[in-house]
């Protein structure tokens, strides 16, 4: 802080001191500014002046990507659909029209549904015939099971979910990692157990009593056995009548998508990120 005086004024001017946080504090600053506080002292009507001077500093910004999250789906499927075609489309596309009812309750186009776990852009709908329609890329027929599709089968169906519901299973984003084939079911009582076969590199996110989307449904691993590169699951009475899988017979596919926590771990772990906190 600088004084000056003088016989008819008295000024303090005050000196502003570096940040003891400048990255902190540089993000959030806007351009501060520098007083300067004359006073009178004189006893006549005295004169009281404020003035700011815009300060020299450039705050710095810094701008980060937030990755987007186009839909995200909990793996509680919602209904059974029924595939009522699916095929070539005038277009030059792949469509796939599905019988339902609940999920285009409140459809529009543009909608994300996930069928068997893959999410899928609504393109056309009829709430009066109750169905409607999604198209397929190239890059989904090769990475999913719905190439197995025909007439009449049963897919799981789910809405991405609104931020005012519940959170029933775990999230789900409608991308799949994969399919794994069947390899074997028994039953147990009213329960059944399933065992599934998966490629390494996705065997490799899959952890006892952790989440996994099977054909979109939100389903705990009970068992991983790394030495048959498969994983089992076990399927209440109940969810048994809800979801398509106790349908599919040994030997067929189904469409898989690990938690993606495991993936951003595997992320950050070879990235140094764990060495970097290390260092600070």
């Amino acid at each position: 802080m600088t004084l000056s005086s003088s016989l008819n004024s008295f000024s303090i001017t005050p000196k502003a001191s570096p940040s003891k946080n400048p990255v902190i504090f540089n993000l959030l600053r806007t351009p501060s500014l520098t007083t300067h506080l004359k006073l009178n002292p004189i006893f006549i009507p005295s004169s009281l002046s404020l003035f700011t001077q815009p300060s020299r500093l450039t705050p710095k910004t810094q701008s980060f990507q937030i990755p987007k999250i186009r839909s995200l789906f909990t793996g509680i499927v919602e209904e059974m659909g029924q595939v009522k075609q699916l095929g070539t489309a005038d277009h030059g596309g792949f469509d796939l029209k599905i019988l339902a009812k609940t999920v285009i309750e409140d459809a529009h186009l543009g909608d994300s549904i996930a069928v068997n776990g893959t999410c899928l852009t609504v393109t056309d709908f009829d709430t009066r015939l109750g169905e409607f329609t999604v198209g397929l890329a190239p890059e989904t027929l090769r990475k999913t099971s719905l190439s197995e599709l025909k007439p009449g089968s049963l897919v799981n169906l789910e809405r991405a979910i609104q931020p005012t519901g519940r959170m029933g299973g775990h999230f789900v984003q409608g991308h799949v990692d994969g399919t794994g084939v069947i390899v074997g079911k028994e039953a147990e009582k009213d329960s059944l157990w399933i065992k599934v076969k998966a490629d390494k590199e996705l065997l490799k996110y899959v952890v006892p009593k952790g989440f996994i989307a099977v054909d979109g449904t939100s389903l705990t691993v009970v068992d991983v056995f790394e030495e048959e590169l498969c994983f089992n699951f076990m399927l209440v009475g109940y969810t048994q009548q809800k979801v398509v899988i106790p349908l599919k017979e040994v030997g067929k596919k189904v469409n898989l998508e690990v938690d993606i926590l495991g993936k951003y771990v595997e992320r950050l772990l070879s990235n140094g990120f764990v060495d970097s906190i290390k260092r600070s």
